[in-house]
């Protein structure tokens, strides 16, 4: 049909363009023909127009060589270069014509001066590039096993965009016993699936089948559809027992309700043609149905009456297994039970004597229980064992009388570890087969005070902040006893064996919950740490006890205010007078304040800071060391005393601070000369008087090193490992209760952690860290500083001295305050 209309087209575009020609002029045409294959790569060439119409390509751009009206214009282009007709981009010709054949497109090219049209043809030639494909991968099919065969099943189609030979040209089925494959026309496509034998749900409840679409390209192309076939059920086969024969013994006084045996019936139906009910046979009398019965669903046949052996020992019962079919088939079955004769009477077993609760401390064989067994039956039915378990601390003593048992300990008890004993009594006769009882009898081991109480930790250590409320706890300790009741009742006590400890006499502690109050307020700066020892004793009868050591650490607060040691006036007041000349250069050093604070860490770190003076722009003050020095040089206008209030403050969450005042007169040079002599005359006497202290000093700390040394070889001789193990030393204890200094070295800041010491005080660079250098307070002339290095160590003081004519006057002061 498309190819007939686009023949009518090209005819009417022909007799159009012949009248316009007779009309208008003389006008040229000719019709050409080419053909080419779908999916060619843009840019093929198709033809040379120009070659095949004999026109010269020279020509062509000058005349407008061009392709003017087509349906496929888009689809390819001209060269007026060569006249050679490509192709414009890929061509698909099941999307150009479907379905159409032969697949033609109609090309109008123009030339002018002369005008000339000419008429081109292009014909798509179709290629094997699409495989059939069915309209669905699977295709369920539902046939009955009555189904006959020559049944007939109509399938869907496989379809294919080729045309032509690429199209479909055949079907395939994969290789069956069943069906076969029927293709009733070519044209249409159209397979049918047809029934050839018999289907049996039995024997096969499905089966897959794949049908295969082939076109007839070079090489072929094929899609697939799997076919799944459910084969549906009729009632042909009526149930089928699993057993021939069914044949059970039972004994007599089976309780009502015993299931006998469970018969079973299968049938290879499905759905209700499969479902098996059971029930008793027609020919079953009442009496034998009012022993049995059987479960419709489950085919279990149950008692339902007291069997007797002496009355009848042998049962025959019809048993019907019918489906559920319409119209049902039914199969019958001979049940046979056989009854037997058994020693129906257990053991009896009974506690004459019984004790519910033994000492823990018992001895091995202490009797617990008498106990007696009996049996209604004779001979060897009546004849009984009786047996424990082997796990437990008891066993059977038999007695001279038969049947009868003490129940006697083997091993010690403890009731820590088991507290309870369930012991099963277990007899059992010699009938076939035989009968047993078990009786359980309940032990209860009662406590014995034999274990003490035990601390949750050895040793106890505890931190306590300084400055505590008095009568406020502290801390606790605890302990737990394993024992129970009142053996396991524990109360506390702070131990006083009489050995001098004066920090148990303001030491309390709550016997009951083992709280332990101080009575007074610590001071760290008086006591860093101690210990005591604390009893825990239980209410047992005799009670035992156990202690343990309390090491307790004081924490430091910021409790103490910054002490000005200079200047100090003769009064006591924190105030001082500095004479300076007039003519001394800027950077001066006027005097240094020296402050002390018993605290340590940043509660003792010093900062200094001006808060009142005359004239700030003639003195600074140096936060870390207390260094008050000229920023200028004094003038003419300047006053001549100048007053400096200093505070002086520690680095605590809440600091605490002191104040200090300090005098500067200024003098001219010559009075400044007077007063120099006279201070160096003074210089001279204390400077003799320290060399003196010096000496005393470093004799009595050698004594007292030796001495030291002396006592601690005697005390470690004494002590036993096992006693100095329980308490801590304090060479051990950690440095943050130690005093510490804050002092700096040029741009650097320092800690110094050790004894008490003069603020102020610097390390020497490149000694060790223990050693000190007390600056000189007075400057001399020369600008020189005169110093005690003095070092500190475990072993004592050691001190020399640069010889010179000044010594420190602060150096009186360390050595008491370091001592």
């Amino acid at each position: 049909m498309e190819a007939l209309r686009s023949h009518q087209l090209e005819l009417n575009a022909k007799l159009a363009f012949i009248a316009v020609s007779l009309l208008f002029g003389r006008a040229v045409w000719a019709q050409i023909r080419y053909s080419i294959s779908e999916e060619q790569k843009d840019g093929a060439a198709v033809g040379n127009i120009a070659k095949d119409l004999g026109i010269d390509p020279r020509t062509l751009k000058e005349r407008g060589f061009r392709i003017v009206s087509t349906s496929g214009e888009s689809m390819f282009s001209l060269n007026q270069n060569d006249g050679v007709l490509y192709v414009n981009g890929k061509i698909d010709r099941e999307e150009v014509c479907e379905r159409s054949t032969p697949c033609l497109i109609n090309l109008k090219i123009a030339l002018e001066n002369p005008l000339e049209i000419h008429y081109v043809i292009v014909e798509i030639l179709d290629v094997n590039d699409h495989s059939p494909l069915f309209p669905e991968n699977e295709k369920r099919l539902e046939i009955g096993e009555s189904a006959l065969p020559g049944a007939r099943y109509p399938l869907q189609a496989a379809r294919d965009p080729d045309s032509g030979s690429n199209s479909v040209q055949t079907y395939k089925l994969s290789h069956n016993d069943h069906f076969r494959l029927e293709i009733k026309d070519r044209e249409e496509d159209a397979p049918v699936l047809i029934l050839q034998k018999s289907l049996d749900r039995e024997i096969t409840k499905s089966m897959k089948l794949q049908l295969t679409a082939l076109d007839g390209g070079r090489p072929p192309k094929s899609g697939t559809m799997d076919i799944v076939i459910y084969v549906l059920d009729i009632n042909d086969n009526a149930p089928v027992f699993t057993k021939d024969t069914y044949t059970v013994m039972l004994n007599e006084n089976t309780p009502v309700g015993t299931v006998v045996l469970r018969v079973n019936a299968t049938d290879l139906d499905e759905g209700q043609n499969g479902e098996v009910v059971y029930s008793l046979g027609h020919n079953v009398n009442y009496k034998l149905r009012k022993l049995f019965d059987v479960n419709p669903i489950t085919g279990e046949i149950i008692v339902t009456g007291l069997l007797d052996f002496e009355i009848k020992d042998k049962y025959q019962i019809d048993i019907q297994a019918s489906d559920k079919g319409t119209v049902p088939l039914t199969t019958d079955k001979i049940i046979t039970i056989k009854i037997a004769d058994i020693n129906d009477n257990p053991p009896q077993i009974e506690v004459t004597s019984f004790s519910s609760a033994i000492p823990e401390d018992s001895k091995p064989g202490t009797t617990v229980a008498l106990i007696s067994i009996s049996d209604l039956d004779s001979e060897i039915n009546g004849r009984v064992t009786c047996s424990l378990p082997e796990d437990i601390p008891f066993k059977l003593m038999p007695s001279s009388q038969e049947n009868t048992y003490s129940l006697v300990t083997t091993s010690s008890l403890d009731r820590e570890t088991i507290s309870c004993y369930d012991i099963i009594l277990e007899a059992k006769d010699s009938g076939q087969p035989p009968l047993s009882s078990v009786k359980s009898i309940t032990v209860k081991v009662s406590d014995v005070n034999d274990n003490s109480p035990e601390f949750s930790f050895s040793p106890y250590a505890f931190y306590v902040m300084e400055n505590n409320a008095p009568g406020k706890s502290l801390f606790s300790v605890s302990a737990s006893d394993k024992d129970a009741g009142e053996n396991s009742v524990v109360s506390y006590q702070i131990w006083r064996n009489g050995v001098e400890n004066k920090y148990t006499s303001f030491i309390n502690i709550n016997s009951e919950n083992g709280e332990i109050y101080a009575l007074k307020s610590f001071d760290f700066e008086i006591v860093k740490t101690f210990q005591f020892q604390v009893v825990a004793t239980d209410s047992g009868t005799p009670s035992l006890s156990s202690n343990v050591t309390v090491n307790v650490f004081i924490l430091d607060q910021n409790d103490n205010v910054p002490v000005i040691l200079y200047p100090v006036s003769a009064n006591g007041s924190a105030e001082g007078v500095e004479e300076i000349p007039r003519n001394v250069n800027a950077g001066h050093l006027v005097t240094k304040v020296r402050a002390y604070d018993a605290d340590i860490g940043y509660n003792g770190w010093l900062l200094f800071s001006l808060q009142e003076v005359s004239d700030h722009s003639l003195f600074s003050l140096d936060r870390y060391t207390g260094q008050i020095r000229t920023l200028r040089s004094f003038t003419e206008t300047d006053e001549a005393q100048h007053k400096l209030l200093i505070l002086v403050k520690d680095n605590g969450n809440v600091s605490l601070s002191a104040t200090a005042t300090v005098i500067v007169k200024v003098v001219e040079p010559k009075e400044a000369f007077a007063a120099s002599d006279v201070k160096n005359t003074v210089k001279d006497e204390e400077e003799n008087n320290v060399t003196f202290y010096l000496i005393i000093t470093l004799g009595s700390v050698s004594v007292l090193f030796v001495i030291s040394i002396i006592i601690l070889i005697v005390m470690q001789c004494s002590k036993s490992a096992d006693y100095s193990s329980k308490y801590l030393q304090d060479t051990n204890y950690d440095g943050t209760l130690c005093h510490s200094i804050q002092y700096r070295s040029g741009d650097k800041r320092y800690m110094l952690v050790g004894p008490r010491m003069s603020i102020g005080s610097t390390i020497v660079p490149g000694s060790n860290g223990n050693t000190l250098v007390i600056p000189d307070r007075r400057r001399r002339d020369s600008g020189e500083v005169r110093n005690v290095k003095l070092k500190i160590n475990s072993r004592g003081v050691s001190a020399h001295q640069k010889y010179g004519p000044d010594v420190a006057s602060s150096v009186g002061s360390f050595i008491r305050s370091l001592y």
